[in-house]
């Protein structure tokens, strides 16, 4: 197996929905989130300038939801703000300290790539290579992955700074579905990002 390519100036770290809603107890508590913190927080700090912090914004009611997110939403209504502290949008709190000003980006969407503050970081930039941290790995991590796939960057998978709601589902991503795509997508530990950051 050929060693990976360091990492260019290029690259940008995105974290994906570290937030207080799904490190704290709420209907989409993770548990797993507390395992990749420091990661998370490692590859943060190493390049907080290439860091972006996408967050996973809720509608106001099921209601307020467009097409079939209304029925998502009217099966987990403890989280729209009808029900929910704004606050817990919020980044935890280590990842606050970090995250510069024009660093987070907001999204209603699986992906990060729905965003249209993430698509303006984006367009005009140099940017080739996109890190990915965060959770949950099944659905948001992972619909981010794809569509950066699609979209022809290098895309890297932080497989010790990634955490789901579902370990199983986790694996499966990390042992099975972005291994298929082993031409597109590196799997790398924090540490073999960080060296390949120093290079």
């Amino acid at each position: 197996m050929m060693a990976p390519a360091p990492l260019s100036r290029n690259a940008l770290h995105v974290v994906i929905d570290m937030q207080r809603l799904f490190a704290e107890q709420t209907a989409w508590y993770t548990p797993a989130i507390e395992g990749i913190l420091s990661n998370v927080v490692a590859l943060s700090k190493a390049r907080p300038a290439e860091t972006v912090f996408a967050r996973f914004m809720v509608p106001q009611s099921a209601e307020d939801a467009t097409g079939r997110w209304k029925t998502y939403y009217r099966r987990w209504p403890s989280v729209t703000l009808d029900e929910l502290d704004v606050a817990m949008l919020d980044l935890v709190a280590p990842l606050t300290a970090i995250a510069a000003p024009g660093s987070i980006v907001d999204k209603e969407t699986y992906s990060v790539f729905g965003s249209p503050g993430f698509t303006a970081r984006l367009q005009g930039s140099a940017t080739d290579t996109l890190i990915f941290s965060g959770v949950e790995t099944d659905v948001c991590v992972y619909a981010s992955v794809l569509d950066a796939v699609d979209a022809g960057y290098r895309v890297i998978l932080a497989k010790d700074a990634v955490a789901s709601g579902d370990m199983k589902a986790h694996a499966m991503v990390i042992e099975i579905l972005a291994p298929r795509l082993s031409e597109q997508i590196e799997i790398l530990t924090t540490e073999a990002i960080l060296n390949l950051w120093r290079e």
